[in-house]
């Protein structure tokens, strides 16, 4: 059986599973994992737990590079700390600029050649000049992404109506239609306040209670909420 370990994200605060590889670890060690940004610092949560050795997670298990030395540690709080002052300098190029956007957040490569502006906008955006801003005063390739209200969510993170972690942040790793005929059918009443989300779209619960997506939802229970 391939060995796996939970470990919990410095920079999203997720739960990971990873492949454990050949060095030895120890609940409380830090780790290097792969991740879209290039590398993520994590700390091992568990090993030893039906949990962490779920067989059918494994396949979607990322890889640990290597145990993170002093050296990681102090480049990920570094990084942390440049994203803030890369956002703060952002807004204030976007409103000197006057531009029409909402910036979300930003998120640096562990290489530190590439930092990914992500924001909201009704359309679409010349920001051209602000790029150009941005690359002048970080000396690194400017990427801007436009999301949507959800993926905002998803990326931010908070709590829900329930008291838990949004879905969305927890453990929803794609998003599904939810229409307001699902509320319907479970006869609940029809507020706009009370079945809408922090992004103000109707809540990714409401498909839960559908015999569709009743395995998915199992399955991710199963899993502990985990990111893949």
């Amino acid at each position: 059986m391939t060995e796996t370990v939970l470990l919990l994200s410095e920079s999203t605060g997720k739960i990971i599973r990873a492949l454990r590889g050949e060095e030895p670890l120890e609940v409380g060690d830090y780790c290097l994992v792969e991740s879209e940004y290039g590398g993520d610092l994590a700390m091992v949560i568990d090993q030893n737990s039906e949990l962490a050795h779920c067989p059918r997670a494994a396949r979607r298990a990322v890889r640990i590079i290597r145990k993170a030395t002093e050296d990681d540690i102090k480049k990920f709080n570094w990084l942390r700390d440049r994203e803030k002052k890369a956002f703060e300098f952002c807004l204030s190029r976007i409103k000197a600029r006057n531009l029409p956007m909402k910036l979300v957040a930003v998120r640096y490569f562990f290489n530190e050649k590439k930092g990914i502006f992500y924001y909201t906008a009704d359309g679409r955006i010349d920001f051209r000049q602000l790029v150009k801003d941005l690359a002048r005063e970080l000396r690194m390739r400017i990427e801007m992404r436009q999301i949507g209200v959800r993926d905002e969510a998803k990326l931010v993170g908070g709590l829900g109506v329930c008291g838990r972690p949004l879905c969305c942040f927890s453990f929803i790793k794609n998003f599904e239609p939810i229409t307001i005929q699902k509320a319907r059918k479970q006869q609940i009443v029809i507020n706009p306040t009370k079945i809408s989300g922090l992004c103000g779209r109707l809540m990714c619960c409401l498909a839960f209670e559908e015999e569709s997506k009743g395995r998915l939802y199992i399955e991710e229970l199963d899993s502990g909420l985990i990111e893949d």
